[in-house]
């Protein structure tokens, strides 16, 4: 299995459980592993068969960017779900920062993987 990737990818939203969290936009930072097939992508050399990443990255910032989720992990787990449902993805392997939330610390945030490993696939 093959490994479609998008990294960095920078949204503004509103997040937090405190109260001036939630009258603020914070940046979040999305690092996306998505398991598929390339070769016929590659034989054909026609977008209609790879993972389109710009059309994944396009839906992630409009869900994120228009959310007021309180938890990164309501958020991680939305996020996986829509790449799962919507882009015929078997497996997701993400990773959300919110970078500046702790003082010294760059950036905080949680890693998830959902569906079926590319490692672990009969």
């Amino acid at each position: 299995m093959d490994i479609v990737f998008i990294e960095d990818l920078r949204i503004d939203t509103t997040i937090g459980i405190y109260d001036w969290e939630r009258q603020i936009k914070q940046t979040l930072a999305f690092d996306i592993e998505m398991a598929t097939d390339i070769r016929k992508a590659a034989e054909t050399d026609d977008i209609q068969y790879a993972l389109n990443y710009k059309a994944v990255s396009k839906r992630i910032i409009q869900f994120v960017g228009d959310s007021r989720f309180l938890l990164v992990e309501t958020v991680a787990e939305k996020v996986a779900g829509i790449i799962l449902d919507e882009f015929d993805v078997d497996w997701v392997k993400l990773t959300l920062h919110k970078p500046g939330a702790v003082r010294g610390s760059r950036s905080v945030g949680i890693r998830i993987e959902r569906g079926q490993r590319p490692d672990q696939a009969v």
